[in-house]
């Protein structure tokens, strides 16, 4: 049944909408003009004529691409909207009282002078509303949520032009927004309280932007209105943004609880003295911005508060969370009436002006806590003590995460006295910085013989070769452990390949041969603390033997010119990379000789002496952290004598095999390579002496056709090679 009906706005009603004064009790008005009313379901489309519609109890009002005016949804009515538009002066656009419902979807627009809105509250009954992909606006505010009721807004914008928040929010209402968008003209969201709810009122934002174009992004609490009490969920990328800086205000002896999960939210959160607020950062989720009167700060599983100046909160507590004082330059307090459990807080040092990021605990202090201070390769003018920490009372234990704090040439360590906490200038130890620098300039001596190898080992057995020209190739693998005592501990991985030609010399007694060779290596370092280097070399070189195979003497002579390409990666306290590079030149030559004799049954033995000498270009660079390292020219002069044992065994078709062994005597004679970091002289130092084993096989599979292979062993206090490998091919005719 429809009945016809129609009655005229008071201004008392109209006034009271505009000064937003209760929510609890509504006047219901409606327009000048017909009203229609629905008692059962029906439904309108876009030839329906332009009204206003009351649905009643039992009744259902849907509407499919309609215009309308208002609608007043009473209790037990139903009220669906499909891509359908209500405009309306002097009332809300819909209004939908307690114990009904909404759905308002597909593109539905709502608009009014007044809130395009209203969810009402009748008794004790709330009403809900659902809202998907449409667009809710009004003159003073966008949605008026009573308490006990329940908005849920997706996909869809609400936008206030007035007084009001984008939504209102009364007593213990509730506002749901995903992927959603508030805008008010001056705070996005309000909470104020009704006198009635006993429970505060919850917001649940995800993927949402919620912005105060002339306020915070969410107030609680307004002036004339009893005071608000809110729970603020904050989720899934959610954005907060006031145009006072504030992404929530609590004023008027309000309360709040924001909970923050997996967003980045930058502003600043005020509490009004006589008001209170808790906050929680967790998963993930991080705040940039002033604390004001904060009660209570919990930042869990990887939550962040970075702050922006000198802050005074009351409570933190801590699990997993950590706190950013400002920039590297800021230098901030912070103020603490207590701390518990277990965090971390990011701070920087200077030594130079002996400035630092403070935190100071004036009550009591619990946990083990960890201090990450930023690294620097600027070097500290002065060594004194830098005071980081300072608790009132409690347990509490402070470390340094990731170990010494790096700052130039060196680390430096925290020390305890009592309950305060310094960075001691005196505990200083030697920077993973300083130490990639140093193995970079040490390294290049043992690239330039892992390429070398001996005259078998890179040829294979010439002697029953009858000095024929030939073509040779060789890929080799070795492992370098450079020991303490150096001055860098660090490890030595180094791979390449090596390519040759030779051929008899046409003059002297006819048994000289000579060759050209090429290649390539690449040497990954590993160091302690994080750092690694890598040093590529590309060479060429020349090489001449002359072999007496009456006598059994012979004569090995090797020069080669490398260029290094050399990368320092360290991994710096604070949790940064820094990096540099440099490329350098090296020339170095090498003689080896030795007698082959021979013995019964194919058995052999041959003595021998080799001397090498080798020069590396000094170099300076530095790494994009600011350390500067300055290396002299690295020289190195290797003695070498032993002795090679083994057997040549005759196989069918006048094939052969030569399995060895070599055991040699190493001495490293020089000992005055110097590192200069930041101006910090340091000492590389490979001298002393080693012992080195070997052994291989030489084949020959035909006439033109030889395969060798090579395992080489050393140790000395230096220096320890736990393998080498060696496989070679060689093609004569």
């Amino acid at each position: 049944m429809i009945k016809q009906r129609s009655f005229t706005q008071t201004p008392l009603a109209l006034a009271f909408g505009q000064l937003l004064l209760g929510a609890s009790a509504v006047f219901l008005v409606g327009p000048a003009n017909a009203l229609t009313l629905v008692d059962h379901e029906k439904t309108i489309g876009a030839g329906t004529p332009v009204d206003s519609y009351r649905v009643t109890d039992g009744g259902r009002l849907v509407a499919e691409g309609a215009t309308t005016q208002q609608i007043d949804v009473r209790t037990g009515g139903g009220l669906h909207l499909e891509g359908s538009t209500v405009s309306a002066t002097g009332v809300a656009a819909v209004m939908v009282n307690g114990g009904a419902s909404a759905t308002i979807t597909s593109g539905s627009r709502l608009t009014s002078n007044l809130f395009g809105l209203d969810v009402l509250r009748s008794a004790t009954a709330g009403a809900r509303v659902s809202v998907n992909g449409s667009h809710i606006e009004g003159g003073i505010g966008g949605a008026r949520v009573a308490g006990s009721s329940h908005l849920s807004l997706t996909d869809s914008t609400l936008v206030s032009k007035g007084a009001a928040g984008a939504a209102l929010l009364f007593g213990d209402a509730r506002l749901d927004a995903t992927n959603s968008r508030l805008t008010g003209a001056t705070d996005g969201i309000r909470v104020v309280g009704d006198g009635l709810s006993t429970k505060p009122a919850l917001i649940n934002l995800q993927g949402t932007h919620v912005e105060g174009q002339n306020g915070a992004a969410i107030r609680v609490g307004s002036a004339n209105q009893a005071p608000g009490d809110a729970t603020i969920i904050v989720t899934g990328g959610t954005t907060l943004l006031g145009s006072n800086g504030n992404l929530l205000e609590v004023a008027n002896s309000s309360n709040a609880t924001m909970q923050v999960e997996g967003s980045n939210l930058v502003g600043d959160v005020w509490v009004e003295a006589g008001s209170s607020a808790n906050l929680t950062l967790g998963n993930q989720a991080s705040l940039t911005g002033r604390l004001t009167n904060v009660e209570h700060l919990a930042l869990n599983d990887g939550g962040r508060w970075n702050m922006v100046e000198d802050s005074e909160l009351g409570q933190l507590t801590m699990a997993g969370g950590s706190v950013r004082f400002g920039e590297a330059t800021q230098y901030q307090r912070l103020t603490l009436g207590s701390l518990s459990g277990s965090g971390t807080f990011i701070m920087d040092a200077d030594f130079s002006s002996a400035q630092s990021d403070f935190l100071d605990i004036t009550g009591t202090a619990t946990g083990n806590h960890s201090l990450l201070v930023g690294s620097s390769g600027s070097e500290p003018t002065q060594a004194n003590s830098l005071h980081l920490v300072h608790a009132a009372a409690g347990d509490a234990q402070f470390s340094l995460l990731n170990g010494p704090v790096d700052l130039g040439a060196f680390s430096y360590d925290l020390v305890q006295r009592g309950n305060d906490w310094y960075l001691d200038g005196a505990t200083k130890v030697v920077s993973p910085s300083t130490e990639a620098a140093m193995a970079l300039f040490n390294t290049a001596p043992t690239v330039w013989y892992g390429e070398l190898s001996s005259l078998r080992s890179r040829m294979g057995e010439l002697r029953l070769d009858e000095r024929k020209s030939g073509l040779w190739a060789r890929s080799y693998g070795n492992k370098y452990n450079v020991s303490s005592s150096t001055g860098t501990p660090y490890s030595q991985v180094q791979q390449g390949f090596s390519l040759g030609a030779d051929t008899p010399l046409p003059w002297g007694d006819g048994q000289w041969l000579a060759g050209v060779m090429a290649g390539y290596s690449s040497s990954d370092l590993n160091l302690t603390r994080g750092a690694s280097g890598e040093v590529k070399s590309y060479y060429l070189g020349l090489y001449a033997t002359w072999l007496d195979a009456q006598s059994g003497y012979y004569l090995d002579s090797v020069v080669k010119l490398n260029r290094f390409d050399n990368q320092a990666k360290v991994s710096l306290s604070d949790g940064q990379r820094t990096e540099g590079d440099y490329d350098n030149v090296g020339l170095g030559a090498s003689v080896e000789f030795g007698r082959h004799l021979a013995l019964d049954d194919g058995y052999f033995v041959e003595p021998f002496g080799q001397l090498s000498v080798v020069g590396i270009q000094s170099k300076d660079y530095h790494l994009d952290n600011g350390l500067k390292a300055d290396g002299d020219a690295t020289r190195s002069v290797l003695g070498k004598a032993g002795a090679t044992a083994g057997r040549t065994v005759t196989l069918e078709g006048g094939q052969w095999l030569q399995p060895y062994v070599r055991l040699a005597y190493v001495h490293e004679f020089a000992s005055n390579n110097q590192v200069k970091v930041n101006d910090h002289q340091f000492d590389n130092d490979l001298s002393g002496s080693r012992g080195e084993l070997g052994m291989g096989v030489a084949v020959s599979l035909m006439d033109r056709l030889q395969l060798h292979a090579d395992f080489d062993y050393s140790n000395g206090k230096a220096l320890e090679q736990p393998w080498g490998v060696n496989l070679g091919v060689r093609y004569s005719w």
